[in-house]
């Protein structure tokens, strides 16, 4: 297909064109636009042949394949959005994998085979597993004509490595027999005859590449930290599971998880030469007590810690490459993620093989340069700890970001003695601001002026401004983000941000917009403000929020629409008249617009049915206790925890499966994580053995 428009004109014979060119070339716009239709059927054609086939076919056409080899998905595909939109696809690739329409007809060749369902994991849950046929490990007196002398043994107290795989996937422990059935809704078991159990991770691995270490000065300038913030973090293995390294993992194997390309790599240097994977020595740093051998460095994998002989020179910098545990694609981070920029944009490139160096030059040159749109592109994942003071000119677009797969930080520090060190933008009116896969330490982001937008995607505004070794916030009552009578528009994609500040003048101004999604808003407390104004009742801004986790306060003008949302801390909109909030959970005594299909509104609504049957003091404890049952329980509250923001398994159902498409309200409501279980566990029922319960049983 030939992307020129003049493709038919220029088929028309010279004395046409010679004529039409006299006429002001009526006949060659008139084919230009003929040749524009032509395009797209011939791609129409093109596309057709590729949709015969299913590893080339558009997502559309997966079910259709699907149905022609007897495929049927577990849930009514007339109950999914819109095909039409892209959540409606996206749910669509999640409740009907290709992969599995690919391989159903391998699949019910190999039915009721154990690497069967090893596979089903992978492709109908999307989640890496592990099989275990319990029966195997159960404690029994073994025939002595058919010895395994490799199971069903007893506990050797001796073998720490052992004792650290109990109750884990990889466990190869005797049990004694549990009657409980693995896939019980009620109380599930594990150790019996007909048991087998499909272990997943839910946790992903993440990279991080090149990036410095903190040194740990507190206790000696020869410990570091991996995490650049100055926090505790487990590494992760960069293997077949995404599984936390363990110091006697680490002590046995270390040339399985250190160097190149491997779980992790400490550099050290100008040249960031790699530490030899001989001088890596597995140790407990918990209290820094550990003092390594001469030419040797003691890593701690629980911790994220490691430290260099007493005395040792490192006076050229030490840098680090690992994997952490995260649930999703939010905040900054090494992974895929769309790049965007207005048209014409003039880009200057910040990096250490780059035209510039510092971020403070880039700047300088952008504002010698004038251009109206520009992007400032970092292409590392170093750290960058410099003042940043931007001023936006009348209708300048400006962004600063990440390339694609990295994650530079910036870190903002104390320059200024009588003066705020914030990540600072003032703008003059029809300016807007695009800050893209950054994460943000040390400080806050403050814009004033007359800013008209930000939009703050795959970002990381560190909640509490930075964190202890224990991931406690090192600033918790300290906004994140503070809106000074700007922007009138501020748009929050697939982040991480701590508390939201909202100064604006209600007698000059209309309110401010707030559109929040997919993102984590974290105060650090549920009684402190996420969103709020200082001295004032509510935030003047009307708020748009949707598949978020919200831990704090929220007191603003109006809310215009809250779906799919979790508030823990009181909601108080100053103008309930207007907007409304559906499929989310808000705590008791908010005072919000209507709400839909909310908790505990609708517990609360089934005990209030329940006037006859039971009494006042009855009915009031009942009230309290499905109150409590509803509210949303987490692994972790704390930002840096592999688990942060995760739903835990003992979360009631309803908030679970309380979104509007069943999946689960909060932040990682798009990873349809309900629907892939039911999936897997449908797919289960169906290709398990006659006699055999195959469960599912989360690792992470």
């Amino acid at each position: 297909m030939s992307p020129n428009p003049d493709r038919l004109y220029n088929l028309m014979p010279v004395v046409h064109r010679l004529r039409d060119a006299e006429r002001g070339y009526p006949l060659r716009a008139l084919l230009q636009v003929i040749s524009e239709q032509v395009n797209l059927v011939e791609a129409d054609i093109a596309q057709l042949y590729e949709n015969w086939f299913i590893e080339t076919c558009q997502d559309w056409v997966v079910p259709y394949i699907g149905e022609l080899i007897g495929y049927r998905p577990v849930v009514d595909t007339n109950d999914l959005a819109s095909a039409q939109s892209a959540r409606g696809q996206a749910e669509e690739r999640i409740l009907i994998p290709r992969q599995e329409v690919a391989n159903t007809i391998h699949y019910r060749r190999r039915k009721g085979t154990l690497s069967l369902l090893h596979d089903l994991a992978g492709a109908v849950g999307g989640w890496p597993a592990h099989t275990v046929e319990f029966y195997k490990l159960l404690g029994v007196a073994q025939n002595i004509n058919y010895l395994h002398p490799h199971r069903g043994r007893t506990v050797d107290v001796r073998d720490g490595s052992a004792l650290e795989r109990i109750g884990g996937p990889f466990d190869e422990e005797a049990r004694t027999v549990d009657v409980r059935r693995v896939n019980s809704h009620r109380s599930r078991g594990r150790a019996n005859i007909p048991e087998v159990g499909v272990f997943v991770w839910r946790l992903k691995t993440y990279s991080v590449t090149q990036t410095p270490a903190y040194c740990y000065e507190e206790e000696s300038p020869n410990c570091f930290l991996f995490s650049v913030l100055g926090n505790d973090t487990r590494l992760y293995s960069n293997g077949r599971y995404p599984v936390p390294i363990g110091r006697r993992n680490l002590k046995a194997d270390v040339a399985r998880y250190y160097g190149p390309g491997k779980s992790f790599e400490i550099l050290v240097g100008a040249g960031r030469h790699p530490v030899p994977a001989k001088h890596i020595v597995a140790a407990d740093l918990t209290d820094w007590t550990y003092r390594p051998l001469p030419e040797t460095v003691a890593v701690d994998p629980v911790l994220g810690r490691f430290a260099f002989p007493p005395g040792h020179a490192r006076k050229q910098g030490v840098w680090v490459s690992y994997y952490y545990g995260f649930s999703a694609d939010i905040g900054g981070g090494e992974y895929n993620r769309p790049l965007t920029e207005a048209s014409g944009s003039t880009i200057y490139l910040v990096g250490e093989t780059e035209t510039f160096t510092r971020l403070g030059d880039a700047l300088a040159q952008w504002i010698k340069d004038g251009p109206t749109n520009a992007v400032i592109e970092i292409t590392d994942s170093g750290v960058y700890v410099e003042p940043i003071d931007i001023s936006l000119k009348a209708g300048q677009t400006f962004e600063i970001r990440a390339a694609n797969r990295k994650r530079p930080v910036i870190r903002l520090l104390d320059w200024q003695t009588s003066q705020p060190d914030d990540l600072s933008v003032t703008g003059e009116a029809g300016t807007w601001l695009t800050l893209d896969g950054l994460l943000i330490t040390g400080r806050g982001v403050q814009i004033s002026g007359a800013v008209a937008g930000v939009t703050i995607r795959h970002c990381t505004l560190v909640p509490g401004w930075g964190l202890q070794c224990n991931c406690d916030p090192r600033r918790p009552s300290e906004p994140s983000l503070e809106l000074i009578n700007a922007p009138d528009c501020i748009s929050i994609e697939h982040s991480i941000v701590g508390a939201i500040q909202v100064n604006r003048d209600e007698a000059k101004e209309d309110p401010g917009l707030i559109h929040i999604s997919d993102s984590i808003v974290d105060a650090t407390s549920e009684e402190r403000s996420a969103l709020g104004a200082p001295e004032r009742m509510c935030a003047y801004a009307e708020l748009t929020i949707k598949r978020s986790t919200v831990f704090g306060k929220i007191a603003t003008h109006a809310i215009k629409l809250a779906e799919n949302c979790i508030f823990m801390g009181s909601v108080l909109a100053c103008r309930k008249q207007q907007g409304c909030m559906r499929f989310c959970y808000v705590p008791p005594g908010s005072r919000t617009p209507r709400r839909y299909e909310c908790q505990p509104d609708l517990v609360d609504a089934a005990v209030a049915a329940l006037t006859d049957a039971i009494t006042a003091g009855e009915r009031a404890a009942l009230e309290t206790r499905e109150r409590l049952r509803v509210e949303p329980e987490f692994n972790s509250t704390r930002y840096g925890a592999p688990d942060y923001c995760q739903l835990s398994n003992a979360c009631a159902c309803e908030i679970k499966r309380g979104a509007d498409d069943q999946s689960e309200m909060g932040v990682f409501h798009d990873l349809y994580q309900p629907q892939r279980a039911q999936n897997l566990k449908a797919r289960l029922d169906e290709y398990t053995p006659a006699g055999m319960d195959a469960g599912i049983i989360y690792a992470s």
